[in-house]
């Protein structure tokens, strides 16, 4: 069946909003990531500020996502935004961008599933690339149903992951038993190296990996049956609903684990659970990290294809992606994302993993250019209508386009291999632009 007029359907509300919020943000990092952030900082007070500090910037930029994402309710999330304000090749740049940093996410993420799935079932260790593959090809199909079923799944994902991490709390707080002040300042001295401003931005950039998703929910506004009633609730409670997750998910794995093996976790959440029950019970952790990806991976297999559709929509990618079927998915531009996630997973997980790298630097970018619309269209258009405002204008999308960019400084600064490659791409997106427009005019 398909959809005649191509349109994505008003089938989205309040719920999908904060599910999609919550579910396309917390993955893997915050179960992963306290153990190189701890061996970068040691204090764990200094932890927990510095969570709370990129939390406060992602509520922040919430603030600034939402009156661009209600005065201008279109699928693409940045990409409308980029191109309203700055013109076509700005727009195709950080559409593009955004999209294949996605596709990169993507294929990471089913990836990354596929070796858990490896641990808890050895046995299927030499099939790790094909299982990836078949989890997004059976993505693929569950999604084609339609729009409803698929936000439907977006939410009881996010619902198991919210309640799992709760309950990681809980036990922690409950059985665990933590050091005394005496072992460790005695461990910390021992063990952890001096913070430094490079220590600082190294635990930063970690950080922001694992609340990057604070935006997806404006991806989906077009859809949204009331964006200007249910948006604004709906972002703002994802993204302090993650804040509060992570602070207490940090405080628990401190409150447990030695400060020596949390500095050399690699899996701290599951060390914390093997610290207090045994080796044995480390593979719930395990379990749970599968259901977190699949929650980012559904999220992303959802919200990618909106951005090539609406890129299509205006000319600037292939008219075959504005195909919509009659359940509302973009019936052209979904596979074809999938598709390429494989094709990257085909290529190796190296390649998914710098990717990966590279996406981080194209979606802070893109964060950039959405806060400088903002400043732009309030001055080039102020007769757009804005049901929402955000405050301070303009002081804070300036002093958000500041931390963007210090971020992008800081990850070019460490990590120089990913930012060439970043660098070059954007050098060769104008002929690439210019080939896109040909192939729509003839």
């Amino acid at each position: 069946m398909s959809n005649q007029n191509n349109q994505l359907l008003k089938l989205l509300g309040l719920g999908f909003g904060v599910a999609v919020t919550v579910g396309g943000t917390i993955g893997t990092g915050i179960l992963r990531k306290p153990g190189q952030i701890a061996a970068l900082i040691g204090e764990p007070w200094i932890i927990m500020l510095l969570w709370l500090a990129v939390g406060i910037y992602a509520i922040l930029g919430v603030l600034c996502a939402i009156e661009l994402a209600v005065s201008m309710p279109q699928a693409g999330s940045w990409y409308v935004y980029a191109k309203r304000a700055f013109g076509n090749y700005f727009g195709f740049v950080t559409g593009i961008t955004s999209w294949f940093g996605t596709v990169a996410a993507l294929g990471f993420g089913a990836y990354t599933m596929s070796e858990y799935i490896g641990l808890l079932l050895p046995n299927t260790v030499d099939f790790i690339q094909f299982i990836a593959i078949f989890l997004l090809i059976i993505l693929t199909l569950f999604h084609w149903l339609g729009t409803k079923s698929a936000g439907k799944s977006q939410e009881i994902l996010a619902l198991i992951k919210g309640l799992g991490l709760l309950l990681f709390v809980i036990v922690c707080f409950i059985f665990g038993s933590n050091p005394t002040g005496a072992e460790v300042n005695q461990v910390v001295t021992n063990t952890v190296i001096p913070m430094t401003i490079v220590s600082v931005i190294g635990a930063l950039q970690a950080i922001f990996y694992t609340y990057d998703g604070w935006h997806t929910a404006t991806y989906f506004t077009e859809e949204n049956a009331d964006p200007v009633k249910t948006l604004p609730k709906s972002m703002l409670m994802g993204v302090v609903s993650i804040i509060v997750i992570y602070l207490l998910v940090n405080g628990a794995i401190l409150y447990v684990l030695p400060a020596d093996q949390l500095a050399n976790s690699k899996l701290a959440a599951a060390d914390t659970i093997s610290y207090i029950f045994g080796d044995g019970y480390s593979k719930i952790i395990t379990l749970f990290l599968m259901i977190s990806i699949l929650g980012i991976v559904n999220a992303q297999i959802m919200f990618a294809p909106r951005v090539v559709f609406s890129m299509g929509r205006d000319g600037l990618f292939f008219k075959a992606t504005t195909k919509v079927n009659a359940m509302g998915t973009p019936s052209v531009a979904m596979p074809l994302t999938a598709l390429l996630s494989i094709l990257l997973i085909i290529s190796g997980k190296d390649t998914c993993d710098k990717l990966s790298n590279i996406a981080t630097f194209f979606f802070v970018l893109s964060y950039a250019a959405g806060f400088a619309a903002l400043i732009k269209l309030r001055y080039d258009e102020p007769e757009l209508p804005r049901p929402f405002k955000a405050p301070w204008f303009p002081y804070l999308p300036i002093l958000l386009i500041v931390l963007s960019l210090l971020f992008l400084g800081g990850a070019v600064y460490s990590d120089i291999d990913s930012s060439i490659y970043a660098l070059v791409f954007l050098v060769i997106s104008y002929p690439l632009f210019l080939l896109i427009r040909k192939l729509n005019n003839d």
